[in-house]
């Protein structure tokens, strides 16, 4: 039972030292081509966590012997470990919406904080993702404070060309 209890106790820490290390002892089984993902610390750690503590509870509540649990244990092992992999695979699969850009901006409307003067810039409050964002603002004439405009181009990441919305 002792060593059930220590391979158990030993896919924990490799557990652990997998989240910790992240991805440093990640390339031990790169080579093996096929294999890449089933031998990834993360399912290895599960198999032999599952292995150690399900061979320790046969054993140690049936009485049937080492094989038994040994194979109860490689049983509990290998559906650990082939659930990690399908769920490591799942958030690698995972993809999010492209990062915003500031050309998303063209086109959108916001509300003036800082008047637009004829020859300057003012500021406006736009939202890129989302999220408010104040930027430096140039028009083709005076736009007064709290007016609502659309964005007609970017000049450049911090400012942009906006109009007057037209109701």
């Amino acid at each position: 039972m002792i060593w059930f209890l220590g391979l158990g106790i030993g896919g924990l820490l490799l557990l652990v030292l997998s989240l910790v290390f992240d991805g440093v002892l990640e390339g031990l089984f790169d080579g093996l081509g096929g294999l890449d993902g089933l031998l990834s610390l993360p399912v290895v750690a599960g198999f032999l966590s599952a292995l150690g503590f399900t061979g320790a509870l046969v054993l140690g509540t049936t009485g049937t012997g080492t094989v038994a649990a040994t194979g109860a244990g490689v049983l509990a092992g290998t559906g650990t470990g082939w659930v990690t992999w399908r769920f490591c695979r799942a958030l690698l699969r995972d993809t999010t919406a492209p990062a915003p850009r500031g050309e998303d901006l063209t086109g959108s409307s916001g509300s003036v904080v800082t008047a637009v003067p004829a020859d300057g810039y003012g500021e406006v409050l736009l939202y890129l993702g989302g999220q408010p964002v104040k930027y430096a603002a140039k028009a083709s004439g005076p736009v007064p404070r709290g007016t609502e405009v659309w964005v007609e181009s970017v000049l450049s990441a911090t400012s942009v060309h906006v109009r007057p919305v037209e109701r």
